[in-house]
């Protein structure tokens, strides 16, 4: 079956090179459905969506938009624009994937349309920045970033090639379609390297009851991307084991999921086991980047690209305050459990961080804090150990219970009522 695919960007500067990829797409058995994003002239093609209606989305017209000579504000207009353009074209099933190209300023707005795609859809970008830090580009998404080697500014015999492999990756993403496989009810779990042996054990609990688990790398990105799945209804359950990510955010490493972090479980009710796993460390890249003011803390090279720093008692309090601060905002069932020997493999008797003081501040703090109605379990073991890893998966187990036991009687209860 042919597929749509939105080619989006600026037609009145890069015209020729969007006509060579509506070519190679076409070439290969598909559609092109072009959005055009360019507002300082007209596009050598008609496209299927104008400038004009892209700008119109944003709340202000092309000859608006023109008259203001204003970079900035036209680039703000047809980033919001394109983004609510293509999230309609694919809710209405008119696009089946999306590609777009350029430099820094199409990238931006290219890549606001593709994150608006729901993960899954195939979403590909070739831009002059894809080798750089692209986390401003992609976020939470599965935007694939295609360098572009040249600037995006016409075709010539190198950049033919490298547009001819973008279209081929993105037609062999449509081309694959999705694997069947079947559908069981979905936990999600964070995991950082020092809690790896807590959550696989608690995979292989959650998997042996016919579960989904889809594991998160603490790394930012990683508690964005499961808050978002939460947030977009997809998750049944969270074990929201390694909360490392509100370290980074409150002391300035730069792991940081940024400040909604864990807002999303209890905004939608989701029943969900929390553990200050990984509170005793902040992040930094290689130890040459650890900011002047920390260099005298205790400081432990992960690796020869990540430095590990140990929260102090004082950063501990203000920590688990913020924990249970965010645990009281749930509207679904929540328990808390605090491993007593330790939140890491570092931290646990003997190891480089093994701090006690500082781990009774963040107990402390959590206890003094929490919601009444919301349990807290204090386990005589590092957070590693399996007794954790049972007893977190149990009560993960035992609210999901009570949860569909709930969710069946409200059923049988509508049916009694739409038989009388």
């Amino acid at each position: 079956m042919k597929k749509r695919i939105a080619v989006i960007g600026a037609l009145d500067t890069k015209g020729s090179d969007y006509i060579f990829i509506k070519s190679e797409i076409e070439r290969r058995g598909h559609i092109a459905y072009i959005i055009d994003t360019g507002i300082l002239g007209e596009s050598p093609i008609t496209p299927d969506v104008s400038a004009e209606e892209v700008a119109q989305s944003s709340g202000i017209t092309l000859s608006e938009l023109r008259q203001l000579h204003d970079k900035g504000k036209a680039m703000e207009a047809m980033t919001r624009g394109v983004a609510i353009v293509v999230k309609r074209l694919h809710l209405e099933g008119k696009i089946d994937a999306a590609f777009s190209m350029g430099g820094s300023n199409g990238t931006i707005i290219g890549t606001s349309a593709l994150r608006a795609l729901p993960l899954g859809v195939p979403k590909l970008m070739v831009s002059t920045v894809a080798s750089g830090d692209t986390k401003p580009y992609v976020g939470n998404s599965d935007v694939v970033m295609f360098p572009s080697i040249l600037d995006v500014s016409g075709v010539n015999r190198f950049s033919a090639q490298i547009y001819a492999n973008a279209v081929g990756a993105i037609v062999g993403m449509i081309e694959t379609g999705t694997p069947e496989l079947e559908h069981k009810p979905l936990i999600t779990a964070s995991m950082f390297g020092n809690t790896t042996t807590l959550v696989n054990r608690c995979k292989d609990l959650i998997e042996k009851k016919g579960y989904e688990m889809l594991i998160f790398h603490a790394v930012g990105t990683g508690g964005q991307t499961m808050d978002s799945l939460i947030e977009n209804r997809f998750v049944d359950g969270v074990l929201d084991l390694t909360t490392t990510e509100l370290a980074d955010e409150l002391v300035g490493g730069v792991l940081t999921a940024g400040p909604d972090r864990m807002n999303a479980a209890a905004k939608w009710s989701v029943p969900q086991v929390i553990a200050p796993g990984c509170l005793d460390m902040v992040n930094f890249w290689g130890m040459e980047t650890v900011p002047e003011k920390f260099r005298d803390r205790l400081l432990y090279p992960w690796n020869p690209n990540i430095t590990l720093m140990r929260t102090t008692p004082e950063e501990n309090e203000k920590l688990g305050k913020l924990l249970a601060t965010k645990a009281n905002q749930a509207k679904g069932e929540t328990a808390i459990f605090l491993p007593l020997k330790g939140l890491s493999e570092l931290d646990s008797p003997g190891n480089e961080f093994w701090w006690p003081e500082a781990n009774q501040a963040l107990f402390d703090a959590i206890k003094d804090t929490i919601r009444e109605d919301i349990p807290v379990y204090e386990l005589d073991c590092n957070i590693n150990d399996e007794e954790f890893a049972k007893a977190a998966t149990a009560k993960l187990f035992e609210i999901l219970k009570k949860e569909n036991e709930l969710t069946n009687e409200g059923e049988a209860d509508n049916a009694i009522h739409s038989t009388k």
